[in-house]
């Protein structure tokens, strides 16, 4: 048989010998004890004072009417587990107070405590006692010396006022051969997991390699050429909010690969899909070397030009501090960019004009925000300065700018201001704050299941199918599936060659 070489023997003998370190991994997991470990999450952190949020009443007014330095009153539940692998006594507990583990509410002070505990655990009530060292003074609660056996937990219910709901909430605390620290594993009442997270991955993980390894040996076209490095000149225009990857991805690739030279002249996803149409049009043969990147596919008109799927991006509304909104709602946001609500006095601040920052029509950013938010064009525009209007019949205020940056620092600027960007920009920029839309935040870690409307594919344009020797063909490997992946995971982007990337690029 042709695949019966010592080089596949090989291969597939190595893939038998990661199955059974797999299995050996596992019967050490659940043989051998593990750590001894505390594990705390925040399962509730609610407002129950008269204060009032967001521009709207709290629905809960009334607990704390006559008591008004409670207004601003709140309730966190903590659960607190032994989820390791064996039981904790009182003197595993390694601190020299009486006490066992401390929480620090920051900025909010402790006002009353009540715990709570199942019926397989109602034994644990004894141990919460002031002389067993249960107290609390100014935002600090202490917590006695409770022994846990695996799987037990205990709920402390803490009433507190003087911050907001949202302030950290931390649980410090030794325990001897282990350690304590958040815990978001598991659900609130389940059981703990057979095998640790980490050893269940890696298990898995290494599986998976050693059996696609084999396979790949067994399978391979050896005439095909190697993915490597290319020699030449490359440009790569387009998206400027996808710019800041690609910028480090050319770095990062003319480092590793001598003779490479990757300008990256981004101007806006509109302008780099006209930019390589013409510079396609203008080749006397073959693919120029250009990629256009693009936030959102290309508009009709150009079918020479041929896609690929990179990332997903997900963007942000921000506004500037003094506006009273944390979340709105999407009929909200769209009738704002029509003109019909002028002032923020719906939220609170009559006193307060809206003013509309956006950026050019160049702007993959502002395409993305008009087909996925607003569900049409924004009106026009009206402002030269970003606060007094050129034009009197116009019904908004909005200005156009050239860049990202140039819209966050003008939002962070203008009071009453609101503007767009991608997630990761101005993240240090003070002035401004991120809106939820309709309640969902812009987060990359839901972006795969929550419904949040502002997020897009970020395409890589080319003119044809660029040669596969070529510089374009081997920098696009380089950004969809070689090291370029790590780079666009840092920059707070989904690659399109994970699971969870996987699907949205290919569902969109």
């Amino acid at each position: 048989m042709e695949w019966v070489s010592a080089e596949n023997v090989v291969a597939l003998g190595t893939a038998v010998l990661g199955i059974l370190a797999s299995a050996g991994v596992l019967w050490y997991e659940r043989r051998v004890p593990s750590r001894k470990r505390i594990g705390y999450r925040i399962q509730l952190d609610t407002p129950i004072g008269s204060n009032v949020r967001n521009g709207r009443p709290n629905i809960r007014l009334g607990l704390f009417n006559d008591t008004p330095d409670m207004s601003d009153g709140t309730l966190v539940l903590l659960r607190i587990e032994n989820d390791g692998s064996q039981s904790i006594a009182d003197n595993d507990y390694t601190g020299r107070e009486l006490h066992g583990l401390t929480v620090d509410f920051t900025d909010r002070f402790v006002r009353g405590l009540a715990v709570t505990h199942t019926e397989e655990t109602e034994h644990l009530g004894e141990h919460f006692t002031p002389a067993a060292g249960l107290r609390f003074v100014g935002n600090t609660l202490y917590i006695p010396r409770v022994p846990l056996n695996r799987g037990e937990h205990f709920k402390l219910l803490v009433l507190l006022s003087g911050g907001p709901v949202g302030c950290t909430v931390r649980i410090t605390g030794g325990i001897r051969d282990g350690e304590v620290m958040p815990n978001r594993a598991i659900l609130p009442d389940d059981k703990p997991p057979l095998f640790s997270t980490a050893a269940r991955n890696i298990t898995v993980l290494l599986t998976a390699c050693v059996v696609a390894l084999a396979a790949i040996i067994v399978v391979r076209d050896d005439t095909r050429p190697p993915i490597g490095c290319a020699k030449g000149e490359l440009t790569v225009t387009g998206s400027t909010a996808f710019a800041p990857v690609v910028r480090e991805m050319a770095k990062k690739y003319a480092r590793d690969c001598e003779g490479s030279t990757i300008t990256v002249d981004a101007h806006g996803s509109a302008a780099g899909i006209r930019s390589l149409a013409a510079a396609g049009e203008k080749a006397e043969k073959g693919s120029p070397a250009v990629i256009a990147l693009s936030d959102g596919p290309k508009p009709g008109g150009f079918p020479q030009l041929r896609e690929n799927r990179v990332a997903v991006s997900a963007f942000a509304l921000v506004v500037n501090d003094k506006v009273p909104v944390k979340n709105l709602s999407l009929a909200d946001i769209r009738a704002i960019y029509r003109g019909e609500i002028t002032d923020w006095g719906r939220f609170g601040r009559p006193d307060l004009k809206i003013l509309l920052v956006s950026r050019d029509a160049n702007s993959g950013t502002r395409e993305v925000f008009q087909r996925r938010v607003l569900g049409r064009n924004e009106p026009a525009n009206s402002s030269r300065d970003c606060v007094n209007k050129d034009d009197p019949e116009s019904g908004v205020v909005r200005c156009e700018l050239d860049s990202t940056e140039q819209v966050l620092t003008t939002v962070a600027r203008l009071p009453g201001a609101i503007g767009y960007s991608e997630l990761r920009a101005g993240s240090g920029l003070k002035g401004i704050r991120r809106l939820d839309i309709d309640g969902e935040p812009p987060s990359m870690e839901t972006i795969g299941t929550s419904a949040y409307p502002y997020r897009e594919i970020e395409y890589a344009y080319t003119y044809g199918r660029p040669p596969t020797d070529s510089l374009a063909s081997s920098f696009l490997g380089y950004m969809r599936q070689g090291g370029g992946q790590d780079i666009v995971t840092t920059h707070g982007h989904l690659s399109c060659a994970t699971p969870k990337g996987l699907r949205i690029c290919g569902e969109e």
